[in-house]
């Protein structure tokens, strides 16, 4: 008994030092290596979700916003059995294959859904289903919805630019990345939500105007239903800056369902992208070539009979049979004879140089991405029809952001001004990060411009081609475009297809908006004075209104118009 008990002590005391052995490796030895292991058990790193930054309008209306969802996220190892994922799927659309390909591997991460309904969210909170749990992630917002879609662009899941100023200012707007720590318990269940700094990026403020981009957008809706066209475009700038007032494009698309939109072609911004025959908008190239050349004066006189002429064996023809008219008449009548026999007093080589000097053929460096260069074919590419055909518009590709340059440049004395969109950008804390700096060059003298202000007001009036297009109480200069699409399948212009356009600036004498607009393949008439001028007139005479821009006529009695933004009631006082 006394041996037994003896062994029995003997292997206590070897037991004891064998945990007291285990004991100290693992306090003094293989201490790091535990202590790693419970970490990563229980200390977790969790990546935030950082806020992108604003985007406001030029008078800090909110056009793009960062809100909080819950995103939904399981662990395979906790879900107990079918019925639980068919309990969720009532919710949220369950892809059991790959729940059960994670469980297999011993994956305890899977999405199911993210940046979910708070709705949604809610109903899914309350069922408390074990394995189940929500991670905050920050979704992009548009609370205009489809208003200046085309301008703002959109973002990804993973909140990165797509489209727009998203994409374009993306660098700014996206916060740098970083993670917080939280302390789970040994079935993962949060213990500690850590502490960390909100990350948020940049905010960006506009040039655009949510009330003219309304007028703009609202008109734009009923002329695609009125002429039943394929699409429609406008943009609206100031003349002397450069800066984008307003710019809209039709179909259009709203950048919060944008996993909606089947027909991609809807979200490209065309009025930068894509090119078309400008037709008689281009003939203001002419024009202001002869003028700064001093070839003719405003009453020279052109002999546009018999109604047609004859380029490198192609017959142009005008619409009516004019005779003779003067130089400011055949600008106003739109005569492409008249137009043909100017450009050739002007020579190709100066021709070629203004259209180069307007910015044809080049981007004009506007801060969106996507824009088109246009084209313009060098000298030695020119045929025998080209001094026919390019002078009235075509054989030239243009976007419609460079048409509505070139008549910014008439609007303000001479100058070719870079457009933008972003006029600053201020970090999260309001201080300046960068501000847009107005860019001009001059291309032509100031008296050029003063005499093709006055020549393009008579377009607008009695004989002209868009009297469609005036405002009642201010003069308005412009032209009008009028051009037969390009059909590939026939080899030759369409007698069907037109693109319509009216372009110009109000008040004349002073212009305060340049505003340009196109309608692609309208159907029921396809002239621009026709098509476009009424858009152009409607758009402008609400626009001064919002502006408070006071009325030619108003101004001669002594009296000033001006507007209430809020509810657009109109008060007159002297």
């Amino acid at each position: 008994m006394n041996l037994r008990i003896k062994i029995l002590k003997y292997l206590t005391i070897l037991l004891y030092g064998v945990i007291i052995f285990r004991l100290f490796l693992i306090m003094f030895v293989e201490h790091e290596a535990y202590l790693q292991k419970a970490n990563k058990q229980h200390v977790k790193k969790e990546e935030i979700s950082p806020k992108r930054g604003n985007i406001y309008d030029r008078v800090g209306r909110e056009l793009a916003i960062s809100l909080e969802r819950d995103s939904l996220f399981i662990d395979p190892s906790m879900i107990k059995g079918q019925e639980t994922l068919n309990l969720l799927n009532n919710y949220v659309k369950v892809d059991y294959k790959e729940i059960s390909e994670s469980a297999e591997s011993n994956k305890r991460f899977v999405w199911v859904k993210r940046k979910l309904d708070d709705e949604v969210s809610r109903k899914i909170k309350d069922l408390k289903i074990q394995g189940v749990g929500f991670v905050t992630e920050n979704v992009r917002f548009y609370p205009k919805g489809s208003i200046a879609s085309h301008v703002l662009g959109f973002v990804n899941i993973d909140e990165e630019g797509i489209e727009g100023l998203e994409k374009y200012y993306d660098k700014y707007l996206r916060a740098q990345r970083a993670s917080k720590v939280v302390l789970r318990d040994a079935t993962g269940k949060k213990l500690s939500d850590g502490v960390y700094l909100e990350m948020k990026g940049n905010d960006i403020f506009v040039t655009l105007d949510e009330g003219l981009q309304h007028i703009v957008e609202k008109y734009l809706d009923e002329a695609m239903i009125k002429w039943k066209a394929s699409s429609a475009s406008a943009i609206m700038m100031d003349p002397f800056t450069g800066e984008i007032l307003a710019l809209a494009n039709r179909p259009t698309y709203n950048p919060n369902n944008i996993e909606t939109i089947k027909n991609l072609d809807n979200v490209r911004n065309r009025a930068i992208t894509d090119l078309y025959e400008p037709g008689s908008t281009f003939k203001i190239v002419t024009a202001t070539a002869v003028l700064e050349e001093k070839i003719i004066l405003r009453n020279t006189k052109i002999d546009c009979a018999p109604g047609y002429i004859e380029v490198g064996g192609k017959k142009i023809k005008d619409v009516h049979k004019y005779g003779v008219l003067t130089f400011e008449e055949v600008i106003q009548k739109s005569s492409n004879v008249g137009t043909i026999k100017i450009a050739k007093m002007l020579g190709r080589e100066k021709l070629y140089e203004y259209i180069k000097k307007f910015g044809f053929g080049v981007k004009s460096g506007i801060d969106l991405p996507g824009e088109a260069a246009g084209q313009v074919k060098p000298l030695n590419k020119w045929s025998g029809t080209s001094m026919g055909a390019i002078p009235i518009g075509q054989e030239v590709a243009v976007t419609p952001l460079q048409v509505l340059r070139a008549y910014c440049a008439v609007a303000n004395g001479g100058y070719l001004v870079k457009p933008f969109v972003v006029s600053e950008i201020r970090s999260p804390d309001g201080n300046l990060i960068y501000k847009a700096v107005v860019q001009r060059e001059r291309i032509f003298s100031e008296k050029t411009a003063y005499t093709l202000r006055e020549i393009l007001t008579k377009v607008t009036e009695e004989g002209g081609t868009a009297t469609t297009a005036r405002v009642e109480g201010n003069e308005v200069a412009g032209k009008t475009g009028t051009a037969q699409k390009y059909d590939p399948k026939i080899k030759t212009y369409s007698k069907d297809k037109y693109v319509s356009s009216f372009v110009g600036f109000i008040p004349a004498n002073d212009p305060k908006i340049a505003l340009i607009v196109i309608v692609n393949e309208p159907k029921g008439a396809h002239y621009g004075g026709v098509v476009a001028g009424p858009i152009f007139k409607a758009i402008s005479n609400e626009a001064l209104a919002y502006l408070n821009v006071p009325r030619d006529d108003a101004k001669q009695k002594g009296v000033v118009v001006s507007i209430n933004n809020v509810n657009r009631e109109v008060v007159l006082s002297r």
